[in-house]
């Protein structure tokens, strides 16, 4: 899905998040990735498999995730 150069990190990578924004919807909430993944504003996100991951409360909390 990715034509960046270098590449954004594959779905199942551990940096995921790290890959560009193609789709931004901050007033639903949300984030579309390059690589697939919605990434949703409480930091939860919807993997192009259709798995789950649960929203990291602690990093939202602290402020560690902008």
């Amino acid at each position: 899905m990715c034509s960046h150069e270098p590449p954004c990190p594959a779905a199942d990578a551990p940096d995921r998040d790290a890959a560009h924004v193609v789709v931004r919807g901050w007033n639903v909430g949300f984030a579309l990735l390059c690589n697939g993944i919605y990434f949703f504003e409480d930091t939860g996100e919807l993997l192009p498999d259709g798995a789950l991951v649960a929203p990291n409360r602690l990093a939202f909390a602290t402020g560690a995730v902008s």
